[in-house]
């Protein structure tokens, strides 16, 4: 791998980690922000809901990264972060802090598909699997090291101090990103890439494979949110688990998530990335179905869950890798429908997991997510039914 491209993967890493974990430590520490900003939990979780509400804005990031340069994009988005968490500091009231956090997790929603872009331009297609499963796991690092850094700035200096701190992180990374990823030409912003934004977007369900595409990222979604929005349910129900284990249980899915992310990196390559998906949707479904006959031990639950989310984050990644190439003219379009679609289905899950979970417990959570499964894999087939590659990549 050539030296330029490697030190732009390792701060692609850092940046990636820098912006998950701007989205995703209001989750764990909720409770303490609500005390802090004095109001209820239910307001808190407000602004979870609305963050997740961003990944539908980038369907149009998509669009304008394809058109004006994935650089300028990925600029924004830090910048975004950098304005978001400052505002938060400045006016440590709630209205302030729920905009400036749905404002820092837009951020996120405009970089990600931008970073995956720029890396299916730049990355030769035999290599992109192991390149973008080592740039995500940068979404397993928030869990293992951003949170809990977070978790001992709070602890140290107030909440305030970390809003500050992930600021001036953004701004750095806002200066340093000019300087490590190259401006674009050919990339982005240039020729067949100047379509109008909303002559795109209808692009992603007029092409077969990008349509399959969304659609298999829809349905595992739905199925993998579901569960994971009434598992702490289940550990306390039936094992009446204390809140130390259901944070240590936390990690054991950071760690999942690492070792998925890890394995694509290894080997979704080296055995083919539409091979890889669907070895990763069959053990997935095969999860599901077991999980709930772990229910006999804690620890054989929480290894039923690792596997889960290993299986999951296993092919999630992968699905990356391939859909960096299904629309190779209109990559960041592509990328922002995929994560939009995903995150439509994540806030569906989070909802049927709910009235599943009252209605037959982790059986019905578990066996449905698992018919979820399925219904993306079919989706998969029905969209690369018969699809190759049009060219390769430019390197």
């Amino acid at each position: 791998m050539r030296h330029p491209l490697a030190g732009q993967i390792v701060a692609a890493l850092f940046f990636r980690l820098l912006l998950n974990t701007g989205r995703r430590f209001v989750y764990p520490f909720a409770p303490a922000m609500s005390r802090e900003l004095a109001v209820p939990l239910s307001a808190i979780t407000s602004i979870i809901a609305a963050g997740q509400l961003t990944s539908l804005l980038g369907l149009f990031s998509g669009p304008l990264a394809d058109r004006f340069g994935y650089r300028v994009m990925m600029r924004a988005g830090l910048a975004m972060l950098a304005v978001g968490m400052l505002l938060c500091g400045l006016a440590p009231e709630y209205w302030p802090v729920f905009v400036g956090l749905v404002v820092a997790s837009f951020g996120k929603t405009i970089f990600d598909p931008s970073i995956q872009a720029f890396i299916g331009h730049s990355v030769p297609f035999e290599r992109r699997g192991r390149v973008i499963g080592i740039i995500e796991t940068a979404w397993a690092g928030s869990t293992l090291i951003g949170i809990p850094a977070i978790g001992l700035i709070i602890a140290d200096i107030g909440l305030t101090g970390a809003f500050y701190l992930l600021a001036l992180l953004g701004a750095v990374g806002w200066l340093t990103i000019s300087r490590v990823i190259p401006a674009d030409g050919g990339a982005a912003g240039s020729g067949n890439n100047r379509v109008h934004i909303f002559a795109a977007l209808p692009q992603l369900f007029k092409v077969r494979p990008a349509a399959g595409m969304l659609a298999f990222g829809f349905w595992i979604s739905i199925a993998n949110d579901s569960l994971f929005v009434v598992y702490g349910a289940w550990f306390e129900q039936d094992f009446q688990v204390s809140v130390a284990a259901l944070g240590f249980s936390t990690i054991a899915i950071g760690a999942a998530e690492l070792c998925g992310e890890s394995l694509t990196a290894v080997f979704a390559d080296r055995i083919g990335l539409k091979r890889a998906i669907t070895l990763g949707l069959g053990l997935a479904m095969a999860a599901y179905l077991l999980l709930p006959l772990t229910g006999s031990s804690l620890s054989l639950a929480m290894a039923g869950m690792f596997i889960v989310f290993l299986t999951f984050e296993f092919t999630i990644v992968t699905s990356f890798s391939l859909s960096t190439e299904l629309m190779a003219e209109s990559r960041a379009t592509m990328m922002a429908g995929f994560y939009a679609t995903s995150g439509v289905g994540r806030m569906i899950g989070v909802l049927v997991g709910g009235w599943l979970w009252q209605l037959g417990g982790i059986h019905a959570v578990a066996w449905s997510a698992a018919g979820l499964t399925g219904c993306g894999l079919l989706s998969l087939w029905w969209g690369l039914h018969g699809w190759t590659r049009q060219r390769p990549c430019r390197r």
